[in-house]
């Protein structure tokens, strides 16, 4: 096997010591014909879980141990993976055996149609209703909605990735549910096909309702990250510029009153409107401009560009 395999199977393991020896046997039966790596990062366990992968790193040399100082969170933990990933395609799959190994093959078939991402589709999910279809059902459509690339199910772990459209993220909070929308930001091509969902048999659900609310602030970051990133001015300055209409607006009400109707301004409201509404549009105006220099400051002194290349001829 070469220094660059084919393909990297990136998986986040948290206390999960129960499904690791069944998960390592299914990717090797899985990916018998692959040129594959399987990199597990082991996101601060607190069982034994770090020791199985060390029993199949030991066992078979293409599984690779990454080890976090402590648990911080899935993000994170595929942030890890992705860092230490070498394949050109990475796939990204559960530790609970719920996501299906053997659905990989498939994957890897379309994206060979010329797709730069595909994703798993959980078609028929074998989870409870109530506390985790439902609001899974409701947080895809709202993505979708927002970020314009529309999927069923942006939950699903099992997705495959051309290596360029997620090695340069940096991802935070719970942004990896989300970077299917990064890719599609960078014009990458983007499907999605059904997979096996199995109910979990051992272990501990690790999700609860509180991610909700993780996703929806997380859903507002990208939907800035997406349109206003590299010119944030147009948000705090076009909202600036707003505020400042309505305070002249305001102010053009006091005025008329004042002197067609005689009511003082002291008795009027709208003056004091106009005055908190000048004061926050400044400060917006003002907010807007230092935002821009800090993007500029981000692009160059990081040096990162603008756009991402997808391909070069002659070059």
């Amino acid at each position: 096997m070469g220094t660059t395999p084919h393909l990297s199977v990136l998986v986040p393991v948290y206390n999960e010591e129960e499904n690791l020896a069944d998960l390592g046997r299914e990717v090797r039966e899985a990916l018998a014909s692959v040129d594959y790596e399987a990199v597990l990062v082991d996101d601060g366990s607190t069982d034994r879980s770090f020791e199985e992968i060390q029993k199949l790193a030991k066992a078979d040399p293409r599984f690779k141990a990454v080890r976090l100082g402590t648990n911080f969170g899935q993000t994170a933990a595929m942030a890890a993976g992705i860092a230490h990933a070498n394949g050109r395609i990475i796939a990204c799959l559960d530790s609970d055996l719920q996501n299906d190994a053997r659905d990989i093959p498939k994957l890897m078939a379309k994206l060979d149609e010329g797709y730069d991402v595909v994703s798993g589709w959980r078609k028929d999910r074998q989870d409870k209703m109530v506390t985790r279809r439902l609001p899974s059902q409701a947080a895809n459509a709202l993505i979708s909605w927002a970020t314009g690339v529309h999927l069923h199910d942006y939950g699903c772990t099992l997705k495959l990735y051309k290596a360029e459209y997620i090695k340069p993220l940096r991802l935070y909070g719970e942004m990896h549910r989300f970077i299917p929308a990064f890719a599609g930001f960078m014009g990458a091509r983007i499907t999605e096909l059904p997979v096996n969902h199995r109910a979990r048999t051992r272990g501990v659900s690790k999700y609860g309702l509180w991610r909700i609310v993780k996703v929806a602030l997380d859903l507002m970051t990208v939907k800035f990250l997406d349109e206003y990133l590299a010119k944030p001015n147009y948000l705090f300055g076009g909202s600036g510029f707003a505020l400042l209409g309505v305070s002249g607006l305001c102010a053009a009400e006091t005025l008329y009153k004042k002197f067609a109707l005689g009511v003082f301004v002291k008795d009027q409201p709208l003056f004091h409107v106009a005055v908190f509404c000048a004061v926050v549009g400044v400060q917006l105006v003002l907010m807007g401009l230092l935002a821009e220099i800090m993007v500029r400051v981000y692009y160059e002194t990081r040096g990162r560009q603008s756009y991402f290349v997808r391909e070069t001829v002659n070059l």
